[in-house]
């Protein structure tokens, strides 16, 4: 299944999105973007289904999320796995890292998703 279903309305939550990244994932956007890794395309702020993922790999059916603090509250980790078992549902693959990762650890994140692609 080459095309991923999304609801028509998070098209404008998206652009927005796309507009006000935090540090890390605008960090993480200079080092995905452009095919700079094994010549693949990433998106970014990319609707899927019914949510926004950060960023995804269409070659690769790769999502990447990067977690601020608030996907550790107890209310927000069980939306988490939802959203992940939806994502999953397709036949996506999801890699997490969170802010402080990405921001002090930019090297061994990159690594990471090197390995995975």
């Amino acid at each position: 299944m080459n095309y991923l279903p999304y609801k028509q309305n998070l098209k404008t939550l998206s652009r927005g999105l796309r507009k006000n990244l935090t540090d890390a994932e605008k960090l993480l956007w200079l080092r995905v973007r452009r095919k700079q890794i094994k010549n693949r395309q990433f998106f970014r702020q990319k609707p899927i289904g019914e949510y926004v993922v950060d960023f995804y790999c269409k070659d690769c059916r790769l999502v990447i999320e990067v977690d601020g603090g608030q996907h550790y509250e107890d209310k927000n980790i069980i939306k988490d796995q939802n959203r992940e078992q939806y994502l999953k549902g397709l036949g996506l693959k999801i890699m997490r890292f969170s802010n402080i990762d990405v921001s002090k650890n930019i090297n061994s994140v990159m690594d990471k998703i090197y390995k995975e692609l």
